[in-house]
């Protein structure tokens, strides 16, 4: 058997380049807790500003084919874009526009906010900022329900609509995003233990704190390992298993973060918090752990069965 090569070709590195330096300029640290500040507040609310600006640099639009106007990439590097969203925790209905690109006009431009029936449950995220709501007709009406992540109001529908079409690529997406999320808490944990110091030496001398930071970073490169492999096969069992790993990573990797931080992780002026929560959110859409373990353990009572056909 032919081995596959999942790492991004030299192309891909310069997009995620880009997106990385686009974000770290429009949508850095400082405005991430403008946006929380503002949040707490008067309510959090999509950045229209920004979204416009996320789609003219073809965000919204990169899988859409060049003749109908869009970029003409594919999941790959979709994924990759993504990944870098979730490092800046860059808020509003991401996944939901970019797969209502040519379905919705403005979705591709980023003149029209779309949302989607992604949450398991009566629940709609960003529906007061929504022009559109992906598998309805119309916005519907909703109540405002209270959210653990300051930067994702949500509201309580009457019904929902069919988003099974999108299920599969909208789980890869949140999985990039809770990829690059878990990146990031590597990140901010490897600095603060270099940085903060215990009886006189950095507490990342510490055994307990090594441990953490090492079970950060594993979690996260097996969950990228999966995540980069579903995007180039599209296989559906292995975007369930990408969205497991990646939710994990993300949680997980969050509350470790906060661990190694200690009491400042869970001070509101800390970012860490901001991580855990909107993984909290992801992990609730598109596809939960109980939908990706079903649909992964039907794939394997299906293969034993074959099996023992053929046996």
């Amino acid at each position: 058997m032919r081995a596959v090569d999942f790492q991004p070709t030299e192309d891909q590195q310069h997009l995620r380049a880009g997106v990385r330096g686009l974000l770290a300029g429009r949508y850095g640290r400082e405005a991430l807790r403008a946006s929380v500040d503002a949040s707490a507040e008067a309510g959090a609310g999509v950045d229209r500003a920004l979204w416009r600006e996320l789609g003219e640099a073809g965000f919204f639009a990169l899988r859409l084919p060049e003749a109908e106007g869009g970029v003409g990439l594919g999941l790959p590097e979709a994924v990759l874009v993504f990944e870098e969203a979730g490092r800046a925790l860059v808020p509003g209905p991401l996944v939901a526009t970019h797969l209502a690109a040519g379905v919705v006009p403005g979705a591709a431009a980023g003149t029209a906010v779309v949302t989607a029936f992604d949450l398991d449950g009566p629940l709609v995220a960003h529906l007061g900022d929504a022009d559109a709501v992906l598998g309805a007709a119309a916005v519907p009406a909703g109540e405002p329900v209270r959210s653990v992540d300051p930067l994702t109001p949500l509201h309580r529908v009457a019904a929902v609509g069919d988003v099974s079409a999108y299920r599969d690529a909208g789980a890869l997406l949140t999985a990039a995003l809770q990829l690059g999320s878990a990146l990031r808490t590597v990140e901010l944990a490897v600095r603060y233990a270099g940085e903060r110091e215990q009886f006189g030496q950095p507490i990342g001398a510490f055994q307990a704190v090594k441990h953490l930071c090492a079970r950060m970073l594993v979690r996260a490169e097996v969950a990228r390992t999966a995540v980069y492999a579903a995007a180039v096969t599209g296989d559906p069992g292995e975007v369930a298993a990408a969205k497991l790993l990646a939710d994990e990573a993300a949680v997980l990797g969050a509350r470790d973060c906060l661990q190694v931080h200690g009491g400042m992780g869970f001070t509101w002026e800390a970012d860490v918090h901001l991580h855990l929560k909107r993984a909290w959110v992801r992990a609730e859409q598109w596809r939960t752990a109980a939908q990706a373990e079903e649909l992964l353990a039907g794939e394997l009572l299906g293969s034993a069965g074959s099996a023992g056909s053929a046996g």
